[in-house]
């Protein structure tokens, strides 16, 4: 069965989809212009503006958190989730550095950083530094840097494809961003329970060799990207080329974690240039 025909079986009232590679759209699903709530994946828009701010010496990746921010937290922290703040607001509750720990809070610490070195607002300086310059018109971001981004899957694929071939930042700040940051860490990936090495990068999830996992067993251990609870995702894996993005009606659940990676193994294979060789991921092994 191809990826789009599985998602009509999904228990969700609207779904719809897109892949891309890094020139142009190679399929869709759904209504694509419609808006729908992001959700977490809010944070990778909000990171690749703190990646837009690291490029003109506005943020430095290792200066404090902030005066709000966990003791001894820098930004790099806050945006690898290792800042040791719980999931809402600003309680420490491990030192940095030693767990990853999913914090929302910590996200919303960057927002007011980044309205305090922009004089803006994050969502106004998020459109004027993101969603603008990818043409994302059908997007808005409001104050919540964390999970206030709305959009259509057109949009977001937009995106997506931004990360696969980047304009807006540096190739090389990009890949710092999408490797392992404090490598080591063991934590809970929020509805897949606790991963020894639960890697991230600077605001994107790494899929490694997480099991079990939202994305596919055929996704490269370089795939990054993000889920949210509005039953949204978005992942891109460079050693394909490909990137794919979802948006449903429907709160993320155990319908989406059976659903979603083998809709993704179904789009790589949908998808995927002819010549490549997909992983598949075992346990902790890497078997081509």
């Amino acid at each position: 069965m191809s990826a789009f025909e599985q998602l009509p079986a999904w228990p969700v009232d609207f779904v719809a989809a897109a892949v891309t590679d890094a020139r142009s759209t190679l399929a869709e699903s759904g209504e694509v212009d419609r808006p729908q709530p992001w959700a977490s994946v809010t944070k990778t828009v909000t990171s690749y503006g703190v990646l837009r701010l690291l490029e003109v010496g506005e943020i430095d990746l290792d200066e404090p958190a902030g005066p709000a921010g966990p003791r001894g937290a820098t930004v790099r922290h806050l945006l690898a989730h290792a800042s040791g703040l719980n999931l809402e607001g600003t309680a420490q509750i491990s030192p940095p550095g030693q767990r990853r720990i999913y914090s929302n809070g910590g996200f919303e610490l960057l927002g007011a950083m980044i309205a305090e070195r922009t004089g803006q607002s994050v969502g106004d300086y998020l459109h004027e530094a993101v969603l603008a310059p990818l043409d994302m018109r059908g997007s808005t971001i409001d104050n919540q840097a964390a999970t206030g981004g709305r959009g259509p899957v057109r949009d977001l694929i937009a995106f997506a494809r931004e990360l696969l071939s980047p304009t807006l930042v540096d190739a090389e700040t990009l890949s710092e961003a999408t490797s392992v940051v404090f490598p080591g860490l063991d934590g809970v990936l929020p509805g897949f329970g606790r991963q020894p090495n639960n890697d991230w990068g600077l605001g994107f999830e790494i899929r490694d060799h997480k099991q079990p996992h939202w994305t596919g067993d055929h996704n490269s251990p370089a795939t990054f990207g993000h889920f949210g609870q509005q039953g949204s995702f978005m992942w891109v894996d460079p050693a394909v080329g490909l990137a794919c993005v979802v948006l449903t009606g429907a709160a993320f659940g155990q319908w989406a974690a059976q659903a979603w990676p083998p809709f993704s193994d179904a789009v790589l294979a949908d998808c995927s240039p002819p010549a490549y060789v997909r992983p598949v991921i075992i346990g902790r092994k890497f078997e081509p």
